[in-house]
């Protein structure tokens, strides 16, 4: 039986308990499902299982990471013959830990990060890492307690948007009123353009654009220079690696992101050459991806000097 998971992720206090017990206290959502909580962090807010309806909720505590595996987790969820999980995890903990002990027959139903945005700049300053942990896979951030103009939002946005495109964001007054963030984020090139020229500066943001939602640029014609990867043992000689390396939040956290291209016969092209390369894309299954990808043809592709040093790496901010 596939189990569906819940995550909520952010920092403590930033209102994960209180979403939770909202959650369970919806009879939309809980019309008698056994649910079990596994709480990964204490903080003032605490649960009532017995307060919710049905008598269907059950909690177990996990203390550290350590704890994160999955054997423990499918017990616990046998334990309990739970039909679903909800996770309210630890700020400081990174995602991968929680991805990697997931039993196999557990999916992530849906994810949602909470935020207090009385402190989320602060946190930003001082453990971006993490806060880009838990933004990049989440479906909302929803900043709550906030009480700010325009010029606030603006600065949560932007925060967001440099990780993620696709997350939606909700803002709560004190009053519990919400909010949709609707500030539009025009993409800094033009897509409806003949050849979609990507500036050394907007790889970072077209590379993530295009994962996030790759059916619009099926078809487009794009020109943007990269460096090479050939691995011959596993593609054929007419195809090729070319992408950026970027970095999301720090220097630990260099990514080389790139695209499959297919040239017209044997390409010349070695491993490091940097190309401006110009290719029509098409979303195609491809082994390297192995699902369906952007897979670029090349329409011509010209070798140039490398970039300096200090302009190599592309950010999305």
């Amino acid at each position: 039986m596939e189990v569906a998971v819940y995550v909520f992720t952010g920092f403590l206090e930033a209102g994960k308990t209180t979403l939770i017990n909202e959650t369970l206290t919806d009879p939309r959502f809980n019309t008698g499902e056994r649910t079990l909580i596994l709480s990964c962090e204490e903080g003032i807010e605490e649960y009532e299982p017995e307060s919710f309806p049905h008598g269907n909720v059950f909690l177990e505590s996990i203390e550290k990471p350590s704890q994160l595996n999955p054997d423990k987790l499918s017990a616990l969820q046998k334990k309990h013959k739970a039909e679903r999980v909800m996770i309210e995890y630890n700020g400081m903990w990174l995602n991968e830990e929680l991805y990697n002990a997931m039993p196999q027959d557990w999916y992530i139903y849906q994810e949602i990060m909470s935020a207090d945005a009385n402190t989320f700049l602060n946190y930003d300053k001082n453990v971006r890492a993490l806060v880009v942990d838990k933004l990049k896979n989440c479906e909302l951030v929803a900043f709550n307690r906030f009480t700010g103009g325009e010029e606030d939002k603006l600065a949560l946005h932007k925060i967001v948007r440099s990780v993620s495109r696709a997350v939606n964001i909700v803002y709560e007054y004190p009053d519990h009123t919400v909010e949709y963030d609707e500030i539009e984020d025009p993409l800094p090139y033009d897509l409806s353009a003949d050849v979609v020229e990507i500036s050394d500066r907007d790889f970072a943001i077209f590379y993530r654009d295009l994962a996030e939602d790759m059916e619009k640029y099926n078809g487009k014609t794009v020109r943007f220079t990269g460096i090479v990867l050939r691995d011959d043992k596993k593609l054929p000689k007419d195809n090729y690696i070319i992408g950026r390396h970027v970095m999301t939040c720090c220097a630990d956290d260099v990514t080389y992101c790139h695209f499959v291209c297919e040239a017209s016969g044997a390409s010349p092209l070695k491993t490091e050459d940097w190309v401006t390369l110009t290719a029509k894309i098409k979303i195609a299954n491809h082994k390297l991806y192995r699902s369906r990808g952007p897979i670029l043809s090349e329409i011509s592709v010209e070798k140039r000097e490398a970039l300096p040093r200090e302009e190599r790496i592309a950010t999305f901010y």
